[in-house]
């Protein structure tokens, strides 16, 4: 039995019918509530990508800028004296070139690092002679991963002693 004292629309299928099509107690139509924006509702994982991916986008930047702009460019002759693969994550060939002022005596050592394996291989085979190293040198890389040096090496060939 119906209670007398409620309306129609106080009614519990008249809650259900009116939240099925829509209409507001007094008839009326409502639009649905307005979602939330994206940054809103993952707000966590754009605080994050934003605190981990905004460096990490600026350091590859920076990195590629560094490596690909040569601040110098130029030769030296002298004798390898070592040339090794080197690094515990990222392999780099580094080595060691002796200038001469005249046979036998050293002057200075011209510290180099190639990034190429067959130029570190025709290094590997001249080490010894007399050789002329061609070299850019990039300022400002980042890391030691894509060298210990600044002077990476390019092309090699043997020199007359």
């Amino acid at each position: 039995m119906a209670d007398p004292t409620q309306d129609e629309h106080d009614s519990p299928a008249g809650s259900a019918g009116s939240a099925a099509t829509g209409d507001a107690p007094g008839g009326k139509a409502t639009s649905p509530a307005p979602r939330a924006s994206f940054v809103r509702r993952h707000w966590l994982a754009v605080t994050v990508l934003a605190l981990l991916g905004l460096p990490a986008l600026g350091l590859g930047i920076w990195t590629a800028a560094a490596l690909s702009w040569s601040y110098s460019e130029g030769s030296r002759a002298g004798y390898v004296q070592k040339i090794s693969r080197k690094g515990w994550l990222c392999k780099t060939w580094e080595g060691t070139l002796y200038t001469d002022i005249a046979k036998g005596f050293r002057s200075d050592s011209f510290s180099f690092t190639v990034r190429s394996d067959s130029v570190a291989a025709a290094i590997a085979a001249l080490s010894g002679k007399r050789v002329t190293v061609t070299y850019q040198q990039h300022v400002g890389v980042p890391t030691s991963c894509f060298g210990e040096t600044e002077y990476f090496v390019t092309a090699v060939a043997p020199s007359p002693e």
